[in-house]
């Protein structure tokens, strides 16, 4: 290894972008005196709340809200540079970029995420509708300010990996909650009907609602409160678009005049072609250390967030534990010669149970989420993380 350690991370969502920030301050006496540097590389000079993009789907939120300029959140000792990476060249501990530059590294983070993947499900693309991006969430607001009366159909796709979740867990209940209390606001509530399905295999559940069993257990109560439908063992195979219906694996059919899915989602394009992945359908999750989170088999790197195979969420209150855990090992493999922390799976987020309605969460590798009732206080508590608090955790202030 040189003198000075070359850090890199990729990817400027919020684990790229809290870890480059925690990183200068674990690191500060090395960078001041030249034996670190760290670089940030990211495919947009822009950094968004992707979370904001649910709301974005209800009109509560406009893309000039949820965006900031990425170096705006970076501590000044941090080399940041708008570069694609299209390439890793693990063997050769360096990076590829789609401008033809070359990047060598000593340590390197894998923050790239994940993309949603509808074109993964026949007719999904056609009729489909979900939140997951910004142009998507603005599509689905049209659609959920002018239905008047009909059917809008919910539906989850989990990737085909064992043990690994779809996109933001609590999401398609958080979205369920907020289209009911939205639809009575517009006064059409008793012509709509709501119909929330999951998939018969949830990570390590059955025939569930959800994919941890006491909030699976509660659901039925919340929804039966508010005349929304559910069924179990629904599992996503092929929709008809002309038809408007959606066939499930099962063998069950359900027509809508809205469809509001959680997509099948995999890797990003270089993390597929790096072919260090053994996830299933090439959906390309590295394989990453439950304890350290480093990836097997590579020396010195790590991966954060939306990429990992870990059975926990792929949302931001996930990166928020995993980001220290990956700034102390790469500070103990500096300064110690070995990585010195331990990820014990934990996220912590507030769910949205309706539009005004908050449930704070938190769960780990060991215990589930145990539901608490949702309050005013606690939606008071999720509108301050996503109107400020959200931008100090990005900036590795919280």
């Amino acid at each position: 290894m040189s003198t000075q350690h070359h850090i890199v991370i990729v990817g400027g969502g919020v684990g790229g972008t809290m870890l480059a920030n925690q990183l200068v301050r674990k690191l500060y006496p090395e960078l001041g005196s030249g034996k670190v540097r760290i670089t940030l590389l990211s495919d947009s000079p822009d950094h968004y709340y992707k979370p904001a993009f649910m709301y974005v789907a209800f009109d509560s939120f406009f893309e000039q809200e949820l965006k900031r300029p990425e170096r705006s959140l970076l501590r000044p000792e941090i080399d940041f540079r708008v570069e694609k990476v299209d390439r890793f060249d693990f063997p050769g501990q360096c990076l590829h970029t789609a401008s033809g530059k070359r990047v060598s590294y000593d340590f390197l983070v894998i923050a790239t995420g994940c993309v949603p993947a509808p074109e993964r499900i026949e007719g999904l693309p056609e009729a489909g509708d979900h939140f997951y991006q910004y142009a998507a969430a603005r599509q689905l607001a049209q659609r959920l300010m002018t239905i008047k009366q009909g059917r809008i159909f919910i539906t989850v796709s989990f990737p085909q990996t064992p043990n690994v979740p779809h996109q933001c867990g609590i999401a398609p209940v958080e979205t369920t909650l907020m289209l009911d209390d939205l639809l009575r606001r517009r006064g059409v509530r008793d012509k709509v009907e709501i119909i929330y399905t999951y998939p018969t295999t949830a990570q390590l559940l059955r025939n569930c609602l959800f994919l941890q069993r006491p909030t699976g257990e509660v659901l039925p109560t919340i929804f039966s409160q508010r005349a929304i439908q559910h069924q179990r063992g629904f599992t996503l195979d092929r929709i008809d678009p002309d038809a408007r219906v959606a066939y499930s694996k099962e063998g069950q059919a359900q027509p809508f005049d809205i469809l509001m899915a959680t997509p099948p989602i995999r890797a990003v394009d270089a993390v597929l072609a790096s072919g260090v992945s053994q996830s299933a359908n090439d959906e390309g999750w590295l394989p990453t250390n439950h304890e350290t989170l480093q990836v097997y088999g590579l020396e010195r790197v790590y991966v954060i967030g939306d990429t990992v195979d870990l059975p926990v969420s792929k949302a931001g209150g996930s990166c928020h534990n995993q980001a220290p855990v990956i700034a102390n090992n790469i500070a103990g493999e500096i300064r110690l010669g070995a990585p010195c922390a331990v990820y014990d799976g934990k996220v912590q987020a507030v769910a949205q149970m309706g539009l005004d309605a908050g449930m704070p969460l938190t769960y780990d590798y060991t215990r589930d989420v145990l539901p608490t009732p949702p309050t005013k206080l606690g939606g008071l508590l999720r509108n301050g993380f996503n109107r400020g608090l959200y931008w100090a955790v990005a900036r590795g202030m919280l």
